[in-house]
């Protein structure tokens, strides 16, 4: 027997011991995760206060959710999708576990794009994903999060959307990072189809690797993929309500990703509001995973057990951008912020965050203090009673924790790291295409690799980054420049080259050397 069906064997196993080895005192644990959400895709204001932006959009249960808990206005992601699951899974950042590019659904092949006119060569990075067995080619190797909350006697469920590692490698399996239950969850990063009507993509005629699996029931229904996803959770989550087993539900939505499918219960209200075919059927999107949202909420409440879970909720990386390749005006959807997903302008990587924990968290607050995916890890480990957990990586995320409680404790030391070595765009070379970035503070400093520019901006002043400071404030570059480069060289952080001659593009702080 392999070592990835000893995993899986062992933790089968352990499922059915958690509620006999554990009491009902720890919380259950809720992680609703929206796949390529903006700061401005919700009727609920991230921005100090209503945007119009905001206007397109209908998510009562959002709203819901914000005055019964905490709403985070500087939740960070990574700029796209599986770096940011990985960091979930490890609490490492994306620098260090260096899957810093989506995986491919096939092992062994890079996402990145190329074209004539890029002049750097992506690095070799980990586009095999994640595994939890070792010695796995092109992957990084760590203790995932599931498997420590099941040592924790939680029941561990895994519902939509997974995407952690290529097929064929461990990681890809849902099982093998921990979860006993999983429902959808694959190498996927997309579907072919949100309607059961065309059986989520599994047609002939269909790429079927990509489609959405275990959901056999809804083929040839009406049933929209959002709501069969909703529906296998509450059904997973039955066990572990009448066995009073602390859960962890990991719900982890296809919507709002591509393909543009309206949900044909919600799209109607968009039209009648004015909106163009493209904007209604994307917020009936939204107003779908809301939906999915609020059916949870009452599940929880009809149970009796919403005031023992905490619910997180999350977006992968920033919202949709339209690109003027495209057509239409370029880069408005996430407005007040920059640009979009891909970018690590503040569209692509700031993302809605809200945290409902009765008896813990204040209702109807709002938190400023900056926070980003890796801290997800020791948050969760600490709310499970597991905060001394032994674990494989080393963790870069920090807990959260005193941040739900209300303390007033700011620690003015920290910087967050984004690090993007990879090509994503198939056009040519684009502006977001090799960057890194830091922000320590309201200061924000990015790296744009192959033109060997440094940028700066303050948020606090400048939430758009419109005005690039850079050369007003000297000072500030040398101090960021020499944190990231520290961050980068300490995590061996993959670093792309030049075509012309091969050599390394320069560290951040040679940029600033080579200019003085």
């Amino acid at each position: 027997m392999g070592i990835g069906k000893r995993f899986v064997v062992k933790l089968v196993f352990l499922a059915g011991c958690w509620h006999v080895a554990t009491g009902s005192e720890k919380p259950n644990i809720v992680v609703f995760l929206v796949d390529d959400m903006g700061w401005m895709d919700s009727s609920v204001p991230f921005c100090d206060a209503e945007m119009p932006r905001n206007q397109w959009f209908h998510t009562p249960n959002m709203e819901r959710l914000a005055k019964q808990g905490m709403l985070f206005t500087n939740a960070y992601a990574t700029s796209v999708c599986t770096p940011t699951r990985v960091s979930l899974m490890t609490g490492m950042n994306a620098a260090h576990h260096r899957v810093t590019n989506w995986t491919s659904r096939p092992r062994d092949i890079p996402s990145d794009f190329d074209s004539e006119t890029n002049p750097l060569k992506t690095p070799v990075w980990n586009y095999n994903g994640f595994s939890p067995v070792a010695d796995i080619e092109h992957t990084v190797y760590g203790t995932p999060l599931p498997a420590l909350l099941a040592d924790a006697g939680y029941f561990t469920i895994h519902v939509g959307k997974a995407h952690f590692a290529a097929a064929g490698t461990p990681g890809a399996s849902p099982y093998n990072m921990g979860f006993v239950v999983n429902k959808s969850g694959n190498m996927a990063g997309m579907p072919q189809s949100y309607y059961g009507e065309q059986n989520y993509g599994n047609i002939e005629g269909k790429t079927t690797d990509i489609a959405i699996h275990d959901l056999t029931e809804y083929y040839g229904t009406s049933t929209y993929l959002t709501e069969a996803i909703t529906r296998e959770a509450l059904k997973a989550l039955d066990y572990p309500v009448k066995t009073k087993t602390p859960f962890f539900l990991y719900m982890a939505h296809y919507a709002v990703h591509l393909p543009l499918h309206e949900d044909p219960r919600f799209v109607q209200r968009f039209y009648d509001a004015g909106l163009d075919s493209g904007a209604a059927k994307f917020s009936s999107m939204v107003a779908s995973m809301d939906h999915s949202l609020g059916e949870l909420m009452d599940y929880l409440e009809e149970k009796g057990i919403a005031d023992e879970t905490l619910i997180l909720f999350f977006s992968d990386n920033g919202g949709h951008s339209i690109n003027t390749r495209k057509g239409g005006k370029a880069h408005t959807q996430n407005l007040p912020l920059k640009e979009g997903k891909g970018s690590l302008h503040e569209g692509g990587i700031r993302v809605p965050m809200i945290a409902k924990w009765p008896g813990h968290v204040k209702a109807g607050s709002r938190e400023h203090r900056s926070v980003i995916v890796e801290d997800f890890f020791p948050t969760l480990l600490e709310v499970a009673g597991n905060k001394g957990a032994k674990t494989i990586q080393r963790v870069d995320g920090r807990s959260f924790m005193p941040l739900l409680k209300g303390t007033h404790a700011v620690d003015t030391s920290r910087a967050l790291i984004w690090h993007y070595p990879n090509k994503w765009k198939k056009e040519d070379f684009a502006t977001i295409d090799y960057l890194s970035a830091i922000r320590k503070g309201e200061w924000k400093l990015i790296y744009h690799m192959a033109e060997g520019k440094l940028s700066l901006y303050h948020l606090a002043t400048d939430m758009g980054e419109v005005n690039d400071i850079a050369g007003k404030h000297p000072d500030k570059v040398r101090e960021l420049t020499r944190l990231l480069t520290d961050k980068l060289k300490g995590w061996n952080s993959p670093m792309p080259s030049f075509k012309e001659g091969g050599q390394q593009v320069p560290w951040p702080d040679e940029v600033v050397i080579n200019n003085e």
